[in-house]
């Protein structure tokens, strides 16, 4: 039995919809007609609506708009206040790194489904970040759209001249790769191994000039006086962190324990209390990764297999066929003839 809960988004993802549907040609009443959508849940911020609508929304208003680019183009739509009750935290966090730490802690009130991990590494940091969704239309306009905003976020507290040093993306280049390097203004880098960037560590430590630890408590005030939906389970949050370290090699029980503040034994414990153990965990997002790369990047089964922890390709096709009951190729084979057939 899977351990994938029906994920929930905040209506605010996907504000200026309207206005960047129109502008490349679309119907907004009927694009949101046809993933189960309608005007008026989108009308108010905090409305939640269903991920995978939200997901299909993007995907399906890319195509039909004949636009490759279409989450970029909501992204660069985004403002801060677009964040409702968090932008006045986030914009009076002390750094950037503040502000991100701001995010995951309050993710729940913005995109539960956004996975985000950050490593210093040298002069650099990394940040990665992952959708968590097996659906099968693809996370392309949602993951762009969601780099896109990460970097507005850099740029409220830094500047609006700021820029990466790289971002990465695992899909392949669009048709129109120009966009994406007007709108990062940096080496973007695609077919990559992760979804994300590299800024210089400097950058998320920089003092924030406009910082008011007296609005920032004020807002955190504000935002744990609201009502709480059911807290984040630690199978949720094992899941988060499976999908943003298996593809780096790092999704061990130990490592993934570390990063959720706790020892194997505590983490075995509570995943116990739940029903569920770790490999099990481990095995439904590498199925999830498996199929979104397969079918929607042009990477090689070779490196597939390497992303997702097998050292040959062999022991991933003996385990892809137990799972999908048919081979990789086969399964890239289908995803192809569909595409082509739409």
């Amino acid at each position: 039995m899977s351990t994938r809960k029906a994920l929930q988004i905040r209506a605010a993802s996907l504000s200026h919809y309207d206005e960047v549907a129109k502008r490349l040609g679309l119907t907004p009443s009927l694009m949101l007609r046809k993933v189960g959508l309608t005007p008026r849940m989108l009308a108010s911020p905090t409305q939640l609506i269903p991920l995978e609508s939200g997901l299909a929304l993007l995907e399906i208003s890319a195509k039909e708009s004949g636009c490759s680019t279409f989450g970029l183009h909501m992204a660069e739509a985004r403002v801060l206040s677009d964040f409702g009750p968090v932008s006045l935290l986030l914009s009076h966090q002390g750094s950037v790194r503040m502000a991100l730490q701001m995010i995951t802690q309050y993710r729940h009130l913005l995109n539960e489904s956004l996975g985000m991990h950050i490593e210093d590494m040298g002069k650099t940091t990394l940040i990665t970040e992952e959708i968590m969704s097996d659906y099968a239309g693809g996370t392309q306009q949602s993951t762009d759209m969601a780099i896109g905003v990460l970097v507005l976020i850099f740029r409220a507290i830094l500047g609006e001249h700021w820029r990466p040093q790289a971002v990465h993306f695992t899909h392949a280049a669009n048709s129109d790769a120009q966009v994406h390097r007007r709108v990062f203004g940096c080496p973007v880098h695609f077919n990559s191994d992760f979804n994300g960037l590299v800024c210089l560590k400097a950058d998320m430590d920089k003092p924030n000039a406009r910082a008011d630890a007296g609005m920032a408590s004020y807002a955190q005030s504000f935002l744990e006086s609201m009502p709480q939906r059911q807290g984040s389970s630690v199978v949720h949050d094992v899941r988060r962190s499976v999908y943003l370290l298996l593809p780096m090699g790092r999704a061990s029980v130990e490592q993934i324990a570390s990063g959720l503040g706790m020892n194997v034994r505590t983490l075995q414990r509570r995943l116990d209390e739940s029903g569920v153990s770790f490999s099990q965990l481990l095995n439904e997002v590498r199925c999830e990764l498996a199929q979104r790369y397969i079918t929607h990047t042009p990477h090689s089964m070779g490196r597939v297999a390497e992303q997702l922890g097998y050292s040959n390709l062999s022991s991933f096709t003996r385990w892809f066929s137990a799972q999908f009951e048919c081979s990789p190729s086969q399964m890239r084979e289908r995803s192809l003839a569909q595409s082509r057939s739409v």
